[in-house]
């Protein structure tokens, strides 16, 4: 198991100051952290080569792309054969629409959140990409009506 990196009060300021903005300048990050900016630069490398820092990303509103239909869709695999097991997970990020895919544990082997234009186009997906997939099953489709982002893991970053 990877050994986890030691984070400092300043590391942790620094990774709270960017969950608040990752688009601040590193001038503004010094002045909120109280450091030189020279340090959040060292910091930021430091940060990003343990991978603690993973990206910077855009948050784009899918519904004002057209894409207003969000589900997340419960995957039961045939046999937990390992070939099959990677050739699903290595494949499925990259199918049109999938936003995020999650390996569990439970009734249900994996639940991919995935994005549509409207309800024939999620059931062309699922029909397309999932029912037919030799390692598939059984699926489960759930709409989601509404969905709030999350903060809480910024009280983690302690």
């Amino acid at each position: 198991m990877a050994q986890k990196p030691e984070l400092d009060r300043v590391d942790r300021a620094l990774l709270s100051a960017l969950s608040r903005n990752a688009r601040a300048s590193g001038a503004a990050l010094a002045a909120e952290v109280g450091v030189a900016e020279s340090t959040v630069s060292l910091r930021l490398r430091r940060l990003q080569s343990l991978g603690t820092v993973r990206g910077y990303h855009v948050d784009v509103d899918l519904a004002s792309l057209g894409v207003s239909l969000q589900a997340l869709i419960a995957i039961r695999l045939v046999k937990h054969d390992r070939s099959e097991i990677d050739a699903f997970r290595n494949a499925v990020p990259h199918l049109p629409g999938v936003l995020g895919v999650f390996h569990m544990a439970g009734a249900e082997d994996y639940l991919l959140h995935v994005a549509a234009r409207d309800a024939e186009e999620l059931r062309e997906f699922v029909l397309a990409h999932l029912t037919g997939h030799p390692a598939v099953a059984h699926t489960e489709t759930n709409l989601i009506f509404e969905h709030v982002e999350g903060d809480g893991w910024q009280q983690l970053v302690g």
